[in-house]
């Protein structure tokens, strides 16, 4: 898809809606109210808008008959792991697609964090935003790394390279940025502060899958950066991950890395782990890379629905993206202000009770997780910024899975609360 264009009429579903269905989604509840007054919230006795919950991440699918000839192949080939054809032809194409000369696949994300991380040398203390999914973390923590936490600029949720600056110690040897809603981190920053300090710099890019900075995809900045190819992502390979990287040197020691550090039979050259991508996930991963572009016209149409209705509500504002750069659209980030008549909080067990499970994004923060709210107890004295957007923000459903009418009912309660 180009950049900037907009979408082809009728790639999803009715515009008044609010729906965007894909025509492969199996998704069978529906919406059996609509949303005048207080009296109609289930919050408050009535019944719910819909009879089955609506996920913030229902997995996007490519086309069925696709992923069962993949199936059949891999069963009559008998050929399930071990870096299989299948799993070749993703890395190839993965890297084709963002413009990189290596990527290492992996069985989830987490896996490709925590070798990365290894095969960088990392130690003693690396410096990360604490607004991020645990796992960013926990793979360093997993490693007896301290994740030392800098905090985040408030308008675009990513590392405030001023932090970082102030976070640095003569234990330092990284950086790893996040790339957060599929906006990029401030990488020109992040990589200045590197160079002068001598430290390693990676990306935790889970959430960046198809989008680009500056006009070049999210994939080659840094030493390396790491992709999440989980069920709830916007490209998925049922479980996967994988680190891509310009670095034939870094590729190759990761490549090891993941196979227990065999090089041949019998001949174990690195120390190593299980970290391979087995063949079915690789199929999923080809089916979902050729349907890729129609997810996005369809999160992109929601997102814009998503605008229209919440964006004369007072107190609430959605995130919007740089139309400018490649997106994936696949994170629908509302902010609830502090002059909106009901907290946050209140707000998503509105939603929850009528079975629109929106979520929380990042709250705590992982500095009010364990255990690392135990070994740094005073952290949010350093960390505003992510402790009060961590109290604002929630994520919103989206993807080919959405059930018609899922945005209509979310505005529908967003109105009603805000005017009591």
């Amino acid at each position: 898809m180009t950049p900037g264009l907009p979408i082809a009429t009728g790639s999803c579903g009715n515009l008044e809606s609010g729906g965007c269905p894909s025509p492969r989604s199996t998704f069978s509840g529906s919406r059996i109210k609509q949303i005048r007054s207080t009296a109609d919230l289930a919050i408050h006795g009535a019944p719910p808008a819909f009879d089955q919950p609506v996920h913030v991440g229902r997995p996007n699918l490519g086309d069925r008959e696709a992923f069962l000839r993949y199936a059949g192949e891999i069963y009559d080939r008998r050929w399930l792991t071990n870096d299989g054809p299948l799993v070749r032809e993703l890395e190839r194409r993965l890297a084709e697609y963002l413009g990189v000369r290596h990527c290492v696949a992996m069985c989830n994300g987490t896996i490709a964090l925590e070798i990365a991380i290894r095969a960088l040398g990392l130690e003693g203390e690396v410096i990360v935003p604490s607004y991020t999914f645990i796992a960013t973390a926990h793979a360093l923590h997993w490693q007896a790394i301290t994740p030392v936490f800098a905090d985040i600029d408030p308008a675009i949720h990513t590392l405030d390279p001023d932090a970082v600056r102030r976070m640095i110690t003569p234990k330092t040897s990284g950086i790893i940025g996040v790339h957060l809603w599929g906006r990029a981190a401030p990488v020109e920053a992040l990589q200045a502060i590197a160079d002068q300090h001598g430290l390693q710099l990676m990306f935790d890019a889970a959430h960046a899958f198809g989008c680009s900075h500056n006009g070049q995809m999210i994939g080659g900045f840094g030493r390396a950066e790491v992709f999440s190819f989980h069920a709830t992502k916007s490209f998925n390979s049922l479980e996967g991950g994988a680190v891509v990287t310009n670095d034939g040197e870094l590729a190759e020691a990761m490549r090891l890395m993941r196979n227990f550090g065999f090089a041949g039979f019998d001949n174990v050259i690195h120390p190593g782990t299980n970290g391979k991508m087995v063949e079915i996930c690789a199929a999923m991963g080809l089916v979902n890379l050729d349907d890729f572009d129609n997810t996005v016209a369809i999160n992109r149409r929601n997102h814009a629905v998503y605008r229209e209705l919440l964006s004369e509500i007072p107190g609430i504002s959605v995130r919007d993206y740089d139309h400018t750069e490649r997106n994936n659209y696949h994170y629908i980030v509302v902010e609830v202000g502090p002059d909106f008549p009901v907290s946050r909080d209140r707000m998503v067990e509105a939603l929850h009770a009528e079975n629109i499970l929106a979520r929380r994004y990042f709250w705590p923060g992982c500095h009010r997780m364990k255990p690392y709210r135990d070994l740094f107890p005073h952290a949010g004295l350093l960390l505003p910024n992510t402790e009060r957007i961590a109290e604002r923000v929630l994520l919103l459903p989206n993807g080919s899975g959405l059930p018609d009418g899922a945005i209509a009912v979310i505005g529908e309660v967003m109105r009603v609360l805000a005017n009591g």
